[in-house]
């Protein structure tokens, strides 16, 4: 028991071991100093127990910028100039990174300054490991610190970690914890960020610090919890917090896309085809009805509705008395069909009398107008075949394209390794295994490596001077780094034989080899210094990052080391109205496609696409189907000029054959097509292949079926008594030139009106098939027609076709004139039959159940163009194409363009753009960062890259990046060691915020011309040299540009998609950012909208030209009908169904709607108007005594010609074409044209009579009256009167 004298003695010892022991744990250092050198020339710090020192004068400064909160009192801290120097600048890539996040960098610098200088540095660091340096000042530490503990409170780790975990580093699209964490942003965590930060590997520290995480006392020691700032919070009373896109808590709700929509159904089912359906069966059920009452009515009243008009029954059904008086409409008609008649009479008289005059003319008229073929230019460009000059998309390509230069050309190889199995690599001294996929063997990337060698080493010529890859490629950093941009997984290795050899081992295991290197330069692609023991950079010999989405392919997830395609990308320079430097680029590029086509390599299958590739292809693809199309013509030619001819006795086979004039009838048909592009080639309208290819088809099947009905009737026809060859072949081209005339002229301003068309394959097919089909309707009435008045001279004569020099056998006595078999069909066996009573219903059944059909699959039609069915069987894109699907999972690049206009020299500015602290939430960056976020809805797949951020980054007086020579003002870059070099802007309150007016100029050019180096990261040239228009010699920004990447886009509809969405975005921005009185806007561009963009309107597109098309085809019959109103409706009523019909087998036969397909429903258009028109005005001017007699009659005469001109012309012709080489000649044209007949001549030779036959209009007196008149007396009159 101890006795109240020794307590008093123990008292004062208890005081001053309470007094001392509080002191001595806060105010107690374990370094101060530098001594020694470490590996890679970093210093040791030196050991040091003793209380903190005042730190000199000198380093006041330094202190107060770094470690704010230990500038208080006399400034005693742990760590001398030196150590705060080595602080600043480890640092710096973590400023230029994190500070963009105030309250992010504030706690890593709050865990870097008191490790550093804190003067409590005992209570939380422990020394484990010294060694012995021999200083030179003998009152300083002789050892120096190897190694060390460092106990961090797990609720500061876990914050920190929090407020640093969103941030991003836009000139790379990655979060910035990707770049110094050591491993991709998704894998880090605060303790193993905290361990890679504090690990020699990563080669920023001299020794490894191991970090101990706890929040209470451990062995001993109070482990550094300071407070910290979530990145909700500002830093200090004037700052702002992290912006949403570097902090999720200030965003708000996750955006959510909005639902797809709900398909339309009735009962479960499509509701169109519910409709439609439901349509069919009542129209059927109402027409039954009609046709039932009807025939009851009849067989009540009338015993034959065939009965003739003069018979004793009570009546006719729908008989029409010709007797009475006409109205003035009927009159009006009449007299407008006479005057057409009369003139075409005469003309026809006046080109039979002087064949020679009118052939001469005709000769020297053609030859007039083909001289234009020397102007002739033939458009390959994609852009300008697909894209209007006029359209938003191609302005704003236009508007890129001046501002920043044009999209750059690519040449690319996708490349696989069929004869490797990848491998499974162990990392050594721990780790799971991790598998590679086959490219990705070390001697797969040195084949690869050797053919990247030896494509930048392809020399081409072109006017005698050598072009090679250095010569045409972009490199962004030139002319201080000449090296080429290649986006190849090899630049992880600088494309070096001995980097990717490189191998770090002791005696008995291999450390680090290519494998370490590769995991992490994926995961880190702007890191200038792998963490592992190899120590190699990431960075490209470009000077930019290799994104690993853009070099590997056929990987899951983000698993990159499972990639089983390696993507090589070579960017080459492409030049805005320079066609020199574009030429050598082509030369370049057709070497390269010559070299890889004959690289042979069983290692390695590769799949390659240049710039010039598609317009070479689809060159190709014209010259490839030229036999195809020629062997279709001349089948067609065969057929036109032995079916033209009428034969009466096989002995005079050669005299009434039509060899001769048939051949000259298609050559008319082809003048006209050659006239057509020698006029327009005269104005500077260029060609398309779309013209080539299909007007000779239009042409072909207007003007043969012009070339059967004239020739057709006049040998069914009787030359009346008196009357000469002259006269009785202008009297038939009386009766057949008004309804050549009016199909040929309502063609013509069907096809005139589609040149309003706003896309340029429409347009520019419709130009060139209008003034065709036109110049062939003036051929066939002149020429043609005194060729034929030779021709019947000929064969009266009984002279030999062909060889009409030559007599032939004579005609025998008493020899009838023969009708043709297709001619007696139609009149003896299907024009009855089709009119029978039973029949007729059954046809109007079927033609509007298919119809319906037709109708409710309309909205099912896809719209777009694969572009791989734009390529040859046998071409080299096709496997390109496939692999693009199959391996590629990033999409084009996407620019968000902000025009001229906008002021970022002020803080409102500059808030409504950027994406850091103190930005808007509805700015540009953070609008599309939120979209990003939906990537599966928006097609956006990353953030975009901001010049404007990483600008305000690297200005921050904080960084080494910004500095001027103090002498002369000029830029100083990072990297330079010279004490002239001074920061850009001080460091007070003023000099931390963003720079704005004159301030923010001056030091922009700078940024945008800083090269990146280990020092600076955030260098502006290499990413950004182009994003920014700058004006007035440099004191002004104009327009400047966002970049990030579309998803993968594998098929026409996500190609649509991701335009019309990206525009959606744009448009948001655009109105978020509007200022009072400035008229810009922000637009998206990626180099695919020129050709998508006719597809967001197509649909709008399609139904214009057809709507006009049948409008401007109504009009014009109404007036050459004879103001038949009724007649020109039922007509148009059927073409519209032939099209809609159409619109049915497309959808059958999986054909998109495109421009390609939209220009073959307007020949659809015109090719109908052949197949109805005639027979309508046939059935307008009969004057049998009914609607059914009349559409039987109409049918007889006019159905076969039309059925023998056209549909059987054109089965000849199309069934070649399904032997192409080409897919689009298949799809487009072969499956499109032979339905196109079919509907054609099933609606104008069998749906059409029938419908006439039911509610054709009434019978015209005026006509039939004038019909009696003029064939009074004659034979006709005979057949009128049965």
């Amino acid at each position: 028991m101890m006795t109240p004298g020794k307590r008093l003695h123990l008292l004062p010892l208890c005081l001053l071991t309470a007094l001392f022991l509080p002191q001595v744990s806060s105010q107690h250092c374990v370094w101060y100093g530098e001594c020694g050198i470490a590996k890679g020339g970093k210093r040791y710090n030196c050991a040091y127990s003793g209380p903190p020192i005042p730190l000199p004068p000198d380093g006041h400064e330094l202190l107060q910028q770094l470690c704010p909160s230990l500038y208080y009192g006399n400034v005693s801290v742990c760590c001398d100039v030196q150590q705060l120097n080595t602080l600043n600048n480890n640092l710096q890539l973590p400023l230029q990174f994190l500070s963009r996040c105030p309250s992010c960098f504030y706690n890593l610098m709050t865990l870097f300054c008191e490790l550093t200088c804190s003067p409590r540095q005992s209570e939380f660091l422990n020394v484990t490991q010294t060694i012995n340096y021999t200083n030179p000042d003998p009152e300083k530490s002789n050892e120096s610190i190897i190694a060390m503990e460092y106990y961090v409170g797990q609720h500061f780790a876990g914050a920190m970690f929090n407020a640093c975990q969103d941030v991003e580093a836009p000139s790379s699209n990655v979060k910035a914890l990707s770049l110094m964490c050591g491993r991709d942003a998704k894998d880090c965590t605060a303790t193993n960020w905290i361990e890679y930060m504090f690990n020699e590997d990563n080669g920023q520290i001299p020794f490894t610090i191991t970090p101990i995480f706890s929040d209470v006392p451990f062995h001993q020691m109070i482990p550094m919890n300071n407070a910290t700032k979530g990145c909700d919070e500002a830093v200090d009373e004037d700052g702002a917090p992290c912006s949403c896109q570097d902090c999720t808590l200030m965003c708000g709700n996750t955006p959510q896309p909005p639902p797809p929509p709900a398909p339309w159904l009735i009962f479960g089912l499509d509701a169109m085809v519910v409709i439609m359906w439901i349509t069919y069966v009542v129209f059927l059920l109402l027409f039954s009805a009609v046709v039932i009452c009807s025939w009851c009515y009849r067989k009540k009243n009338i015993i034959s509705e065939y009965a003739p008009i003069d018979s004793n029954l009570a009546y006719s059904v729908n008989s029409t008395p010709i007797a009475g008086t006409p109205s003035s409409c009927e009159t009006c008609g009449e007299r407008l069909e006479n005057c057409l008649r009369v003139a075409f009479t005469k003309w026809g008289v006046f080109c039979v009398r002087n064949p020679f005059i009118v052939i001469f003319f005709s000769v020297v008229a053609i030859a007039a107008c083909c001289s234009g073929l020397r102007y002739a230019k033939l458009t390959t460009d994609p852009v300008e075949l697909w894209s209007d000059p006029h359209s938003v998309a191609r302005k704003e390509k236009d508007y890129f394209d001046t501002h920043f230069g044009p999209f750059f050309r690519t040449e690319q190889l996708i490349i696989t390794a069929p004869n490797s199995h990848g491998e499974i690599y162990s990392p050594y001294p721990s780790g799971s295994d991790v598998p590679f996929g086959p490219p990705l063997v070390l001697d797969i990337l040195l084949e690869v490596l050797e053919l990247q060698n030896a494509i930048e080493n392809i020399t081409a010529t072109y006017n005698n001077e050598s072009i090679m890859l250095k010569d045409i490629c972009m490199a962004p950093l030139a002319p201080y780094n000449n090296n080429c941009t290649i986006l190849s997984v090899l630049n992880y290795f600088q494309n070096s034989y001995s980097v990717l050899n490189h191998v770090e081992r002791d005696e008995f295991f291999v450390i680090a080899d290519y494998h370490t290197h590769f995991l992490f330069c994926v995961q880190s692609p702007a890191s200038l210094n792998d963490t592992t023991a190899l120590h190699d950079p990431c960075l490209g010999t470009f000077g930019g990052p290799i994104f690993p989405w853009l070099v590997l392919g056929g990987y899951d997830g983000d698993n990159y080391n499972n990639a089983t395609a390696l993507v090589i990308t070579f960017p080459v320079n492409n030049f805005h109205n320079d066609s020199e430097k574009i030429k050598k680029a082509k030369a370049w590029e057709q070497e390269f496609i010559s070299f890889v086509k004959n690289y042979n390599n069983s290692n390695l299958s590769i799949s390659f696409s240049a710039e010039r590739s598609i317009e070479d292809e689809i060159n190709r693809e014209s010259t490839s189907d030229v036999s195809t199309v020629l062997i279709s013509y001349a089948l067609m030619f065969v057929y036109i000029s032995l079916a033209l001819g009428n034969i009466n006795q096989w002995s005079r086979i050669l005299v009434d054959s039509k060899i001769t004039l048939g051949t000259a009838g298609i050559l008319i048909v082809l003048s006209s097509v050659v006239c057509s592009i020698g006029i327009f080639s005269y104005i500077g309208v260029p060609l398309t292949l779309i013209v080539i290819e299909v007007i000779p088809f239009l042409v072909l099947a207007v003007g043969v079926d012009n070339i059967y009905i004239i020739v057709q009737t006049l040998q069914r026809d009787e030359r009346l008594q008196g009357e000469t060859l002259d006269q009785q072949i202008g009297r038939v081209l009386g009766e057949v030139a008004p309804s050549i005339f009016l199909s040929a002229f309502a063609e013509t301003v069907a096809f005139f009106l589609g040149g309003l068309s706003s896309m340029p394959a429409v347009r520019t097919f419709s130009l060139f098939a209008g003034l065709a089909v036109f110049l062939d309707f003036l051929l066939q009435i002149t020429c043609f027609v005194s060729l034929l008045g030779l021709d019947i001279r000929r064969q009266e004569k009984n002279r030999l076709d062909v060889l009409c020099c030559f007599p032939g056998c004579n005609q025998s006595s008493g020899a009838e004139k023969s009708q043709s078999w297709v001619f007696l069909f139609f009149k003896k066996l299907f024009s009855p039959a089709l009119m029978k009573n039973w029949v007729r219903p059954i046809v109007i059944s079927v033609f509007v159940g298919i119809l319906s059909f037709s109708i409710a699959v309309m909205n099912k039609v896809e719209v777009g163009l694969d572009q791989s069915l734009s390529m040859p069987d046998d071409s080299y894109m096709l496997r390109y194409f496939d692999s693009l699907s199959k391996y590629l999972h990033t999409g084009p690049p996407v620019y968000f363009v902000v025009e001229e206009g906008h002021d970022y020299t002020t803080k409102e500015g500059q808030a409504m753009v950027c994406g850091g602290a103190g930005c808007n939430n509805n700015s540009l960056v953070q609008q599309v960062y939120n979209a990003a976020q939906l990537a599966n809805y928006t097609k956006v797949g990353y953030p975009p890259s901001s010049w404007l951020d990483d600008y305000f980054d690297w200005v921050k007086p904080q960084s080494t990046c910004c500095r001027v020579y103090n002498s002369t003002g000029q830029f100083c870059n990072a990297s330079v060691v010279d004490p002239q070099c001074m920061r850009c802007r001080p460091y007070t309150q003023e000099g931390k915020r963003k720079p704005v007016g004159e301030e923010f100029m001056q030091f922009l050019p700078m940024f945008l011309s800083d090269n990146p180096n280990p020092k600076c990261g955030k260098g502006g040239h290499a990413a950004y040299g182009t994003a920014v228009d700058l004006l007035n010699n440099d004191t002004a920004v104009g327009a400047t540009y966002f970049m990030t990447y579309h998803t993968i886009l594998k098929n026409s509809s996500d190609f649509i998609d991701a335009m019309a969405k990206a525009r959606i975005i744009a448009k948001n921005i655009t109105d978020s950012i509007a200022v009072p009185g400035k008229n810009y806007s922000v637009f998206p561009y990626s180099v695919f909208y020129v050709f998508y963009e006719q597809y967001l309107t197509i649909v709008d597109d399609t139904i214009f030209n057809l709507c006009l098309s049948l409008a401007a085809i109504f009009f014009v019959s109404v007036i050459l009908l004879g103001f038949e109103i009724w007649s020109s409706f039922l007509m148009c009523v059927t073409i519209s169904m032939i099209l809609v019909n159409m619109f049915g087998v497309m959808w059958l036969w999986g054909i998109n709607l495109n421009a390609v397909s939209l220009v073959n429903l307007v020949m659809c258009c015109g090719i109908s108007v052949e197949f109805c028109s005639h027979i309508t005005r046939a059935f307008s001017v009969s004057t049998k005594g009914n609607r059914v007699q009349r559409a039987q009659d109409a049918l007889a005469n006019m159905g076969s010609s039309v059925y023998s001109g056209i549909t059987l012309t054109k089965f000849v012709g199309i069934g070649v074409l399904g032997f192409s080489k080409s897919q689009i000649f298949k799809i487009f044209y072969f499956r499109m044209y032979l339905p196109m007949v079919l509907l054609g001549a099933a609606h104008g030779l069998i749906f059409l009579p029938v419908l006439l036959s039911y509610i054709g209009p009434k019978v015209n007196k005026a006509k039939a009256q004038a019909a009696l008149l003029r064939s009074r007396g004659t034979e006709q009159e005979r057949l009128l009167n049965h």
